[in-house]
């Protein structure tokens, strides 16, 4: 059976209209073989323009096609998450959710006092802080089983902001707490609305990992002054908190530092074992009231005078009000939206993952809007800002919580304590709540992620070290700044860089990958095949000038093919991975079009994609470098290219031959024989002519089809 050698050409049908030196070749260099094309549409840049709808035009009519399609049960669930649960639920789950919602509770009644403290408030606004906002968020919040509350590094931001602003001893501390509550519900309420949450997506993981890091050590260290018996300065600062703690060393006190240590190692053992071993699961959310009932238990037996006491705390549940003090708002504004990332940050990426490990969908935007409204509706009932807990929504997770009934459960339970048993919690001692700090916060100390980043990437490494150094000695806001500040820059940088890679056709095939890559793959004399993997606009223009310029003087190091050649004649561009290409780009094009062409070089582009086929159409980029230099693919550029190079290493020794009319026919139809296997050897990226006695088992036509 024999086979025909086709070829796949560019959009032009004439394949001598492509060679601007055809004319002063013999005819013998320009007879060629039917070529069969593969066509590219070169789009009409007046009627794209016109049948491209606008971003705004398609926007709308996709926002309006979608409410139009929602049904009545559809419009409920987008403004009450719960009915998605609440019509399908079996009530053989409550039992599960019954003692989900109470291990939570168990564990939320101490936490919430020791937060309050660390946040510089009366324990009681933690005990506010988790009553109503879980009512409010089982029913907007879209997670089945995010735990909200208030948190460390929460309540570390409003201690560090507050404290700079008034004496935490003072009623307007408390008022500009609430306040900050309501600022960041109605943030990210608009987050949800606007469904803006990707902005956040601009902190990487290296920079929260690292701010975590430096709050949780600035976190335990802020609780020492409970552990050591004295008072130290108030600070989110390393070094005016160390400080402290020497200058007031001859002030220490054993009874606290017995105490508060003794509760703290039951909580790391009972942790420890509540991770380890499945059937110790309950000591995990056990831990915190253990350390608070064997407290309270020593401070009723022994009646240390030396350990200080929470005091009175205020019976009933929280009555509405108003937040006041809004003159103050401008000097919140900051740490509400450092707030708001930190909520975004940890609360939906928990609750995308339990929503991910539980088999059902979360919506992001209704996710931010359910923590707006329980953080609006807890300022209402004198709550301070509260989000997600990782820990809470863990042991709520292994509890086998399947519904916001669990929060509903955890919400009454919060209730009965603040009517019921605010009496039994005045005698718990302030250093056991302090215990129940550290052991949360020494969590979220991730050294190991700062290995993991060694290991990986040197850049992530160096960015986790600069947040945390941050951090650490200039504040947490600082920090924070600074981390997303040099994460913009590394992201800045990339862009600016962007990656560039020279082709090389692999063995055997017709595809073309970087040389770098696959060492294996070979390269054409006289011609340069390069891939931008990036979209190409004015930051990074100037770094792909220079780097095409030197790709014409010093290639690669790859194996070459293909007639003998001096110098670079084509420039191939790849332009899949291009997808935007801006004004200043087209600019750039059409200069290196015409510095090329003063150097004898020619440009060819290689499957652009609609949107930037048409820019540069608009721009007249299209008819400057001609439709003949654009195809579908690298491959038909290469065989267009190399027959021109073909022509160009055989003027020489054709300006000797004779005219084709002096020759004979038997004479003519032997050299265009010839002429068809050095085009088919050509293609191979065999330099010698292929023979039916000696076939290279390197040849490679373009397409090979049976006749």
């Amino acid at each position: 059976m024999g086979m025909e050698i086709t070829y796949a050409s560019s959009s032009s049908r004439d394949l001598s209209s492509l060679s601007s030196s055809s004319s002063a070749m013999p005819a013998s260099s320009t007879s060629t073989r039917p070529i069969k094309i593969i066509p590219l549409q070169h789009p009409n840049p007046d009627s794209s323009a016109s049948s491209v709808p606008s971003m705004p035009a398609v926007f709308f009519s996709r926002w309006t096609s979608k409410i139009k399609s929602l049904t009545p049960a559809q419009w409920i669930q987008t403004f009450f998450p719960c009915y998605r649960w609440l019509s399908t639920y079996k009530w053989r789950e409550f039992q599960v959710d019954l003692v989900a919602g109470t291990t939570v509770a168990i564990m939320l009644v101490p936490q919430a006092m020791s937060y309050a403290k660390l946040a510089g408030l009366h324990p009681i606004y933690g005990l506010y802080c988790g009553f109503v906002p879980v009512f409010v968020y089982a029913i907007f919040g879209s997670s089945r089983q995010l735990a909200i509350g208030p948190v460390a590094l929460v309540s570390l931001l409003v201690s560090n902001v507050l404290g700079e602003i008034v004496n935490p001893s003072k009623e307007l501390y408390t008022e500009l707490a609430i306040l900050l509550a309501l600022m960041v519900g109605v943030l990210e309420c608009i987050l949800g609305l606007l469904r803006l949450g990707w902005i956040i997506r601009f902190i990487s993981h290296s920079v929260i990992s690292g701010f975590t890091t430096a709050s949780a050590i600035v976190i335990a260290l802020s609780q020492a002054k409970y552990f050591l018996g004295y008072d130290i300065e108030r600070s989110s600062k390393i070094v005016p908190l160390i400080k402290s703690i020497i200058a007031g060393a001859d002030k220490f006190s054993w009874p606290p530092f017995v105490m508060g240590s003794g509760i703290l190692a039951i909580l790391l053992v009972m942790k420890h074992l509540g991770k380890s071993r499945k059937h110790f699961r309950f000591l995990r959310a056990a831990g915190p009231l253990t350390g608070v009932v064997v407290g309270t238990t020593l401070v009723k037996i022994f009646h240390p005078s030396s350990i200080s006491l929470v005091g009175d705390i205020p019976q009933g549940l929280p009555g509405f009000s108003i937040p006041k003090s809004f003159e103050y708002v401008k000097s919140l504004i900051p740490t509400a939206f450092l707030i708001t990332g930190v909520a975004v940050l940890e609360s939906v990426g928990i609750a995308k993952a339990l929503a991910a490990k539980n088999g059902y969908e979360l919506d992001s935007s209704q996710e931010l809007f359910g923590l707006g409204l329980s953080n609006i509706f807890g300022s209402f009932f004198s709550a301070y800002p509260s989000t997600g807990s990782f820990s809470r929504s863990a042991v709520n997770n292994e509890s086998g919580a399947r519904t916001g009934l669990s929060g509903i459960v955890t919400g009454i339970i919060m209730g009965c304590s603040l009517l019921f048993l605010t009496r039994v919690f005045e005698s718990i001692p302030q250093c056991a709540l302090a215990a129940i700090v550290i052991s949360a916060v020494m969590g979220l100390v991730d050294y190991k992620e700062a290995f993991f980043l060694w290991r990986v990437d040197k850049k992530d490494f160096i960015l986790w070290t600069i947040t945390s150094i941050a951090t650490l000695f200039l504040s947490i806001e600082i920090g924070v700044l600074i981390g997303v500040g040099v994460s913009l820059a590394f992201v800045i940088h990339e862009s600016a860089n962007p990656h560039i890679a020279v082709l090389g056709r692999l063995p055997g095939t017709t595809v073309y990958r970087n040389i770098q890559q696959y060492p294996e793959a070979y390269t054409y004399n006289g011609i340069v095949i390069v891939r931008i993997d990036a979209p190409i606009y004015f930051a990074n223009i100037s770094f792909i000038k220079d780097r095409l310029r030197e790709y014409e003087v010093d290639v690669d190091k790859s194996i070459k093919r293909g007639p003998e050649v001096e110098r670079i004649y084509f420039v191939i561009l790849e332009m899949a991975p291009i997808t935007y290409v801006d004004s200043s780009a087209v600019q750039a094009l059409k200069d290196l079009h015409h510095e090329y062409k003063s150097r004898d070089i020619q440009i060819a582009i290689s499957n652009p994609n609609r949107e930037v086929l048409l820019t540069l159409s608009k721009a007249g980029v299209v008819e400057l470098i001609g439709k003949e230099w654009y195809f579908v693919r690298v491959h038909d550029a290469v065989q267009v290219c190399l027959q021109h190079v073909q022509s160009l290493n055989q003027m020489p020794k054709d300006s000797d031959t004779l005219p084709d009319n002096n020759v004979s026919f038997f004479q003519r139809m032997l050299k265009r024989r010839e002429e068809d296997s050095v085009l088919a050897a050509l293609e191979s990226g065999d330099r010698k002519p292929l023979t039916s006695k000696n076939s290279s088992p390197e040849s490679e036509p373009l397409l090979n089809r049976k006749p």
